[in-house]
């Protein structure tokens, strides 16, 4: 690839424009709406260009997805590491995920209507995604695989009907969530 598409073979920098290229298209017209040839056309490549990086739209979407996950993974991990109760832990990252990902026009494009069922669908078949439910469970006697995808439910059954007010879906959150996954023992 040297002397081609952003030169000296950088394929970690060519695959970045291009995911980068398709954030912006998925914030301008919704994540299902972009097609393939749209993204190269934003990323300046060819078509071509593109599937070499990318099989499919449905490996641009699960690179891109876990990409933005391992992203928000460690700014909440690090916001939440200086609290040492188990339970607001848990509460704190959870609350602090979906506020991030409202506020974030790259990450809320894939919670529209009409975007969030794929939204979902990624999520329930991610090990990525999955993985920051156990993260926001750290070190809890009974963390379970099981316990950190239904985190990673709570967190997009919240994007996707939210509660009335903060309020509201932290009530639920503590009172259901935090309640039921983390044992009273632990705290």
């Amino acid at each position: 690839m040297s002397g081609g598409w952003l030169g000296d073979g950088r394929a970690l920098a060519a695959a970045e424009k291009i995911l980068d290229s398709a954030a912006q298209l998925f914030v301008e017209k919704g994540v299902n709406a972009v097609g393939m040839s749209e993204i190269a056309s934003a990323a300046g490549c060819s078509r071509a260009t593109l599937y070499r990086y990318f099989e499919n739209r449905q490996a641009l979407h699960i690179a891109f997805v876990h990409r933005e996950a391992r992203t928000l993974g460690a700014a909440i991990a690090e916001s939440v590491a200086v609290i040492s109760d188990p339970r607001e832990r848990l509460e704190t990252a959870i609350l602090s995920s979906v506020s991030t990902v409202r506020s974030t026009p790259t990450l809320a494009a894939w919670f529209a209507p009409g975007d969030a069922s794929l939204a979902g669908e990624l999520a329930n078949s991610s090990d990525v995604i999955n993985g920051l439910g156990t993260a926001m469970l750290g070190d809890v006697d009974g963390a379970s695989v099981s316990r950190a995808r239904w985190i990673v439910r709570v967190i997009l059954s919240l994007l996707m009907v939210p509660g009335a007010d903060e309020n509201d879906e932290r009530t639920l959150v503590r009172e259901f969530v935090g309640a039921l996954v983390i044992p009273r023992t632990v705290t």
